[in-house]
């Protein structure tokens, strides 16, 4: 089987090439809004390079009246906190470098939290960037649902799991709305 160091460098491979064929990927997936799990609080995230961007999704959840919030990293390897947010407020840079709201935004506690990856498979496994941030997070609130938000084509036959890897409950793509089982 293929390490993961090897798989990540292929998968980001493969999401850039699928980013720059698929530039409507984003809408059609924020047209399944509706198909996501319940929860009134979702956590997004602020795309970064190739991660399917969630503009359009974020938009379509709040129109749908749920209110979002985005996760911050306030230290490198603890769980990540969110924060209450809405789309155009402002940002800063978190302690891992990504845009996450002001510290004065409230500290909340996700219902459904959507996650970038850079590789899922049919069992919910989930390859990640290899900093354990989401882990961490999804160890830290069982209760929360894990819902993957990727392109199609990063669907992969088998990924390695290893004890700290936390199953996704479903994933959203260009394609629909996916539960795991």
């Amino acid at each position: 089987m293929i390490d993961k160091r090897e798989l990540r460098s292929v998968m980001r491979a493969t999401r850039k090439r699928l980013s720059g064929l698929d530039a409507g990927a984003a809408a059609r997936a924020a047209e399944q809004a509706d198909t996501l799990p319940p929860g009134r609080l979702v956590a997004v995230y602020r795309a970064i390079g190739s991660e399917l961007d969630v503009g359009a999704l974020s938009q379509a959840l709040v129109q749908a009246g749920r209110e979002l919030c985005l996760p911050v990293v306030v230290e490198r390897d603890a769980p990540m906190i969110f924060r209450r947010w809405s789309p155009g407020e402002p940002l800063e840079l978190d302690e891992a470098g990504v845009p996450a709201p002001f510290p004065l935004a409230e500290v909340v506690d996700p219902d459904l939290i959507l996650t970038p990856l850079l590789a899922f498979d049919a069992r919910g496994g989930r390859l990640g960037q290899g900093g354990g941030y989401y882990d961490r997070t999804f160890a830290a609130r069982p209760g929360a649902a894990r819902i993957g938000f990727a392109y199609a084509g990063q669907e992969v036959d088998d990924l390695p799991v290893e004890a700290h890897d936390v199953r996704l409950h479903g994933v959203l793509t260009e394609t629909g709305y996916r539960p795991f089982t």
